[in-house]
């Protein structure tokens, strides 16, 4: 899967990033910005600068990065949207499954 969310900030994005990681919620991320957000909220139309956060696991880890991000993240309700990675190279895909499930010990992808 394929799960995104942005932030205010890159350091933002690369605390969620480098936590959802290490804690083997995602098997891999990367930061996109800044991005200009055309939006409606709390009844306003608005614009802003943010960092995208895109972050790739499995759907049985989804869960569990959801509710990380949702805790830790600096919004009180922030986007996380998750996209099914229909296909793509299988040594990729591998890598993902491993990544994000290996035991908190190991060391290596």
């Amino acid at each position: 899967m394929q799960v995104s969310t942005a932030t205010e900030s890159r350091e933002a994005a690369e605390r969620l990033a480098r936590e959802a990681v290490a804690a083997r919620l995602a098997a891999g991320a990367q930061i996109l910005g800044p991005v200009t957000s055309v939006f409606w909220h709390l009844g306003r139309f608005g614009t802003g600068e943010e960092w995208q956060l895109l972050l790739r696991t499995t759907a049985d880890r989804y869960p569990a990065l959801e509710a990380y991000l949702l805790e830790h993240h600096p919004w009180n309700n922030p986007e996380v949207v998750a996209i099914p990675i229909s296909a793509g190279s299988a040594g990729y895909l591998d890598w993902v499954r491993g990544a994000a499930t290996a035991d908190e010990h190991e060391s290596g992808t």
